[in-house]
């Protein structure tokens, strides 16, 4: 009996724990920790921008952009006119600038760090995300403000919000969502 109150005293003290960590970190502002660093695997990433239908004339901003494959591969391999990565974690920025380096493409190629929630990223017209679930649902009243109608956002694993996708794909097991931002979403 001792043995089961002092697990059930362990998990509430986890929970909230965690509660007062999240409320810490403030809701609506993307800090480090909201979402850890964890690699897009490079089969998600062309099917992202597959999905998304990327090419030229295209700019793609990747938001929570890691070390950078995703803005990478679009200039590299899809041909788009720009990509522009954002990242909170400057170790993160300094590999995407590398990436880009090295694959030639440095010039096409643009990241720094911020805060996914206080930098402008109206000029793109592909937008892609692999945060978690709650950072989406909190970002979507910036997309739909901030989106000019036709863009089009990807997201690996994770939905935005309620907000239906156009499409959703499987791709290793895991889901890839396309969503077109509407005429009336300003």
């Amino acid at each position: 009996m001792i043995q089961y109150l002092l697990k059930a005293l362990a998990l509430a003290l986890a929970v909230l724990t965690g509660c007062i960590a999240a409320q810490a970190q403030g809701r609506g502002k993307l800090q480090h920790l909201d979402v850890p660093f964890a690699t897009t695997p490079p089969a998600a990433v062309a099917a992202m921008l597959k999905l998304a239908n990327a090419g030229p004339g295209d700019i793609v901003y990747d938001l929570g952009a890691g070390d950078g494959r995703i803005v990478v591969a679009a200039v590299r391999d899809f041909s788009v006119t720009a990509g522009v990565g954002i990242d909170l974690d400057k170790k993160r920025v300094a590999e995407g600038k590398d990436a880009a380096r090295k694959a030639g493409i440095a010039d096409r190629t643009r990241f720094f760090q911020g805060d996914a929630f206080k930098v402008d990223f109206s000029k793109a017209t592909i937008l892609a995300l692999y945060m978690s679930p709650r950072i989406n649902r909190e970002l979507e009243p910036h997309i739909r403000a901030m989106m000019r109608p036709g863009t089009r956002i990807v997201s690996y694993r994770f939905p935005i919000g309620n907000w239906p996708p156009a499409r959703t794909i499987t791709v290793g097991g895991q889901p890839i969502h396309l969503w077109i931002v509407p005429k009336n979403s300003r």
